[in-house]
C-alpha cells in the first residue's frame, strides 16, 4: 500500500504542475498581447486545437464497424458544428454534442 506522505506529495506536485501550465501564458504574454505572433495564435490555434482533438475523437470513439459508419460519432460533430455556427457559444455546442453523442451510445440509436 502506498504511504500517504507519498501521496499527498504527488498530489501537491501534479496540482502546482498544472496550475503553472496555466499560470505562466498569461505571466508572459499579458505585457505582449499586441504582438503579431500572439494575436496569430489567438486567431488560429484555438480552431487548430478542436480539429485536432475532433479528428482523434473520430478516430478512436466512431464505431467505423456500423451500418452507417462512423455516424454514431459524426451526428454529433455536425451538431456542434451547426449549434456553433448558429449561436457562436462553444459551450452550448460542446454540451449538445456531448448529451447527443451520449444519448446516441446510451440508448443504442445507431446499431451495427
Amino acid at each position: 500500500m502506498a504511504d500517504n506522505g507519498y501521496l499527498a506529495a504527488f498530489i501537491m506536485v501534479a496540482t502546482v504542475a498544472t496550475f503553472a501550465t496555466r499560470v505562466i501564458p498569461f505571466l508572459f504574454f499579458h505585457k505582449h498581447t499586441e504582438h503579431p505572433l500572439v494575436r496569430h495564435l489567438g486567431r488560429y490555434l484555438p480552431a487548430a486545437v478542436m480539429a485536432l482533438l475532433a479528428t482523434v475523437f473520430l478516430q478512436r470513439s466512431a464505431s467505423w464497424n456500423n451500418t452507417l459508419p462512423g455516424a454514431d460519432a459524426l451526428l454529433p460533430a455536425i451538431l456542434v458544428i451547426a449549434i456553433h455556427l448558429w449561436r457562436r457559444n462553444a459551450l452550448l455546442s460542446i454540451a449538445s454534442g456531448t448529451i447527443a453523442y451520449m444519448a446516441i451510445l446510451q440508448l443504442n440509436l445507431i446499431q451495427g
